[in-house]
């Protein structure tokens, strides 16, 4: 592969130097009490503890309602969106759980030990509020075409919203900047580090030397797969990321189970394990904090809470209450950061991999399923390609939305982007690009900055719209929808009968609204007489 040879030598001469430099700003990490703290980690902590008070707690005393809200029991096929809350759901976790989970959660642990994977599970409960406000806002702030298709996200809800409390311009600013790191970031980690690792994992486990040297038909192969999926638009990836996704978690939960089953009689050491060396931080600059920096900055790269993924994934849901999307989104950090990091770091310890030396990430868990049977580490195999597919799949979702708002809804520009996204797969599988990823890496956690900035802004909007929720839920205002015409898992598509009658019952009530606003208007005290 010459070509990527020279492509690479390119890159590391005249881009590597400004991709470090970038890196070193977004990645600054003074030191406290002896432990190197990304600045960047702290940002993202202080937003997810902020959101968990102000709105009350609410991805914990409202866990019941959110799965009632999955099933689509509250959200009708006629109301406005492209897919359900439940693809909306698959869509982003789609794009979260993969190798951060896999190889990140092993990464955790060969620095700061098995405790790292505890504080892993602990942010994973406080990011529940960050991807709760992200999604209100997106669907709350969307815009609609007169087709039916939306448009959402932080880009939307930093312009329409900062402009809704009077800081239109700034706004404006914190929308072109969001958009703009979207652009760029969703190339590097949604693209290129997916492509390139699927391709390595699926050529050195097949073992056939020739695409071990043209691991770019891998990548070629990829790019056709998502090719047919990603033109048919956000209807499309719903439906293929709703199929993948728990098809993804099942199989990946069954291995695991697998280990440690086989490993049972080890399994209430190594829980000890992972609570005690939480606080000691075992092997470990710092102890306690420093296993703890550790384990939450695995967390925050996993579950990309505080990046805006989920406001765009969710705002194409169809709803008219954005606090539903929000009840939905809180349910990807659980999953990601919370049940899939820790059946994971259970596996890794109960086997012993991380004690031996042998190997990290992506090495250290496919050697816990090797403990298993020589043939299981295949089937991490087929599951981390299947992880890297759906997460391309998911952020081509992501990088198209960010190029509609900076250049304009086009044909053209439609047509451009799934042009570009579809070359990048392949030459994300056969270059390395070390300097274009960690350049993509840093700009992807720069959307932290004015996404999260605009959320303390609108903090008081979030807020309403959640409450809210609970009061019109517990009043009765939002019924249960019959069952024909809920939007469910799956089908969402209403009938054509459904839809006359939708638009009928719209008509009556805003006829009743507006005869009830004229008789207050000519009769004001009419309320009070009726008691």
């Amino acid at each position: 592969m010459h070509s990527s040879g020279a492509i690479d030598q390119f890159l590391n001469t005249y881009f590597a130097p400004f991709a470090d430099f970038l890196s070193a700003i977004v990645f600054f990490a003074p030191t406290i009490a002896g432990v190197k703290v990304p600045i960047i980690v702290l940002w993202l902590i202080a937003a997810a503890l902020f959101l968990t008070v102000w709105l009350r707690f609410q991805p914990i005393t409202g866990l019941a309602h959110s799965i009632d809200v999955i099933r689509g029991k509250y959200t009708r096929k006629t109301d406005p969106g492209e897919v359900s809350s439940f693809q909306a759901l698959a869509t982003e976790l789609s794009g979260t759980v993969g190798l951060g989970n896999i190889a990140g959660v092993a990464v955790a642990i060969s620095i700061g030990g098995p405790g790292a994977a505890l504080w892993i599970v602990l942010f994973g409960f406080l990011a529940m509020s960050v991807k709760m406000a992200e999604a209100t806002l997106g669907v709350k702030y969307r815009e609609i075409d007169d087709d039916g298709h939306t448009h959402g996200g932080p880009m939307y809800y930093l312009k329409h919203g900062l402009a809704d409390i009077g800081f239109k311009k700034f706004g404006v600013v914190l929308s072109f900047l969001y958009a703009a790191f979207t652009l760029i970031g969703v190339f590097g980690a949604g693209n290129l580090f997916q492509s390139n690792q699927g391709a390595a994992i699926l050529s050195d486990q097949l073992g056939i030397a020739f695409l071990q040297d043209n691991r770019w038909v891998i990548g070629a192969i990829m790019a056709a797969l998502a090719a047919l999926v990603i033109v048919g638009g956000i209807q499309s990836i719903g439906t293929w990321t709703a199929r993948i996704t728990p098809l993804m978690a099942i199989v990946y939960f069954l291995c695991v189970l697998a280990i440690i089953i086989m490993n049972i009689q080890a399994v209430p050491e190594a829980v000890v394990k992972i609570f005690s060396t939480a606080t000691t931080g075992e092997g470990v600059t710092g102890g306690a904090i420093g296993v703890a920096i550790v384990g939450i900055q695995r967390a925050l790269f996993s579950n990309a809470a505080g990046v805006g993924s989920a406001g765009m994934a969710h705002s194409a849901s169809k709803t008219k209450e954005p606090a539903t999307e929000g009840f939905t989104a809180m349910w990807e950090p659980l999953v990601d950061s919370v049940i899939v990091c820790t059946l994971t770091a259970i596996a890794i310890t109960v086997t012993g991999v991380y004690e031996d030396g042998s190997g990290d990430g992506i090495v250290m868990t496919a050697n816990a399923f090797g403990t298993v049977a020589s043939w299981f580490p295949y089937i991490l195999t087929v599951s981390v390609a299947l992880f890297a597919f759906s997460t391309i799949l998911s952020y081509y979702y992501y990088g198209n939305l960010a190029a509609e708002f900076l250049f304009g809804r086009s044909a053209f520009v439609k047509r451009g982007f799934q042009i570009v996204w579809i070359l990048a797969v392949i030459l994300g599988s056969a270059v390395s690009m070390d300097s274009v990823i960690k350049f993509s890496d840093a700009v992807f956690f720069l959307m932290t900055i004015p996404n999260l900035l605009g959320i303390y802004f609108l903090a008081k909007v979030v807020r309403y719209e959640i409450l809210r929720h609970k009061v019109k839920l517990e009043t009765g205002a939002i019924a249960v929808v019959d069952p024909a015409l809920a939007v469910g898992m799956g089908d969402h598509e209403p009938t054509e009968q459904q839809v006359a009658d939708a638009r009928a019952l719209e008509e009556e009530e805003n006829a009743k609204y507006e005869a009830l606003k004229q008789r207050l208007a000519d009769d004001p005290d009419w309320p009070h007489r009726e008691g």
